[in-house]
């Protein structure tokens, strides 16, 4: 048999059951009370924890054994019982979320404080994905990463084929894989279901097959037949794609990214298997700009460009680091406490998204729209399209009908900043040139 004990991993623990288990016998139920009174003096010393030791006996079984959780000999001969000492899960926050099934607790997206640019370009993609991502650049430890993650947690759903590899919609035909496609058009009722937006990692190590797919290696063994095993752009599909430290990135991942993102769809070519399927996706990447610069072709295939620095404030700074202590103390009851403006921002972004078909752009500020682009030599036209489609997305999220003055002059730095051409002389941002010119087109000044 063996014997499992928990909770700690202690030297005096271990000293304890040395001296109890080196005598050996032959008797495992002997073996057990043993165990049991050292549990109990165990369980007296000065740095044990509340609870006292749980001693279990469990029958020693070969699914126990590949556990990863329970290790366990072949008894010797004498039938020497080798116990595992398992250390206990400390009794706070952290611990409540793993075992309710979320291993990395979500900072709220409504509890980060400041950086009002970064989560406005956050949430205008979410609503219109045809926005074309954001690119956020800034100081290390300002928050880029936290708030990136934290938008998870406001991601509606979205309806998908069931049991899809692909997260085909089950109504637009550019985003249906060709599998699915063909069923459609053969008169098959596709089973419907809801699935939450995905958000999905490209870590920086990751390998080209990873990240676009590869052949079925487990099915070519076992069945003999060659089977496509979808990548991460596959299930990225109609979510979102997460690249932090952007610029540190591969250049043959790069050119996978520009690939997939100017085209929609991402072709693999692996040991006799030829594949397309859809890879439609919001693009978000994050950086220091200190640590190098990203590639002039994946820049201006971000629709966006947000830039943050760190917060001067001693005040300010003072609330986020007693907010982030509260956060890492208790997550769970942190949460509680901003629930009620997470279901309320979700509410808003879901009622935006359904809105903005319906937001008109006057002509007159189309016209002008162009106007500061030409003035600023921007190159090609995908700067007039994510200024109109951003300033839209921006009046469904404030709940109104029609374009204003005011939702282009917040957008349009955010989506012309990264697309002007560098000028090792200016002595003015990017940002505030945009918006100079912005007053003198539109008579603001």
């Amino acid at each position: 048999r063996t014997l499992l004990l928990t909770p700690l991993d202690n030297r005096r623990g271990h000293s304890l059951l040395a001296q109890h288990f080196r005598r050996g016998t032959h008797k495992p139920d002997i073996m057990a009370i043993r165990a049991a009174r050292c549990a109990s003096a165990f369980s007296c010393t000065r740095d044990a924890v509340k609870s006292s030791i749980r001693l279990v006996v469990l029958p020693v079984r070969p699914a126990l054994r590949q556990s990863g959780h329970l290790q366990t000999a072949k008894l010797p001969s004498r039938g020497v019982i080798r116990v595992q000492a398992v250390a206990a899960v400390a009794e706070n926050g952290t611990a409540t979320k793993a075992a309710e099934g979320q291993a990395r607790p979500i900072y709220p997206f409504t509890a980060v404080i400041g950086q009002e640019e970064m989560k406005l370009a956050l949430i205008l993609n979410v609503i219109d994905p045809k926005i074309g991502g954001v690119m956020i650049m800034g100081d290390r430890g300002t928050g880029k990463t936290t708030t990136i993650r934290a938008l998870a947690d406001l991601l509606p759903e979205v309806p998908v084929v069931a049991k899809d590899q692909f997260n085909s919609d089950p109504y637009d035909p550019e985003l249906m894989s060709e599998e699915v496609r063909q069923r459609i058009k053969a008169g098959e009722q596709v089973p419907v279901g809801r699935m939450k937006i995905p958000m999905i990692d490209l870590p920086l190590g990751a390998t080209e097959d990873r990240v676009c797919g590869t052949i079925d290696i487990e099915k070519a063994l076992t069945e003999g037949v060659k089977a496509f095993e979808p990548g991460l752009l596959a299930k990225a599909n109609r979510g979102i794609l997460y690249v932090d430290e952007v610029n540190l990135l591969d250049d043959h991942l790069v050119d996978v990214l520009l690939d997939s993102a100017a085209s929609g769809w991402n072709t693999v070519e692996r040991e006799g298997i030829s594949i397309s399927h859809p890879a439609r996706f919001i693009l978000v990447g994050s950086g220091n700009p200190e640590e190098g610069e990203l590639r002039p072709q994946l820049l201006d295939r971000f629709g966006m460009h947000a830039q943050i620095g760190t917060v001067k404030d001693p005040e300010l700074r003072v609330q986020i680091v007693s907010e982030r202590s509260t956060f890492d103390e208790n997550p769970a009851e942190f949460h509680k406490r901003y629930a009620e403006k997470q279901n309320a921002l979700t509410g808003r972004i879901v009622d935006a998204r359904k809105r903005l078909k319906s937001v008109q752009i006057p002509y007159d500020f189309r016209v002008k729209i162009s106007a500061i682009c030409s003035e600023l030599n921007v190159d090609g036209i995908r700067g007039d399209i994510v200024t109109n489609r951003a300033a839209k997305a921006l009046a469904a999220f404030e709940g109104r009908g029609e374009v204003a003055v005011e939702d282009i002059y917040r957008v349009i730095p955010l989506c012309l900043r990264h697309r002007l051409r560098k000028d090792p002389m200016a002595d003015i941002d990017n940002g505030d040139r945009v918006r100079q010119v912005f007053k003198r087109i539109f008579a603001m000044e």
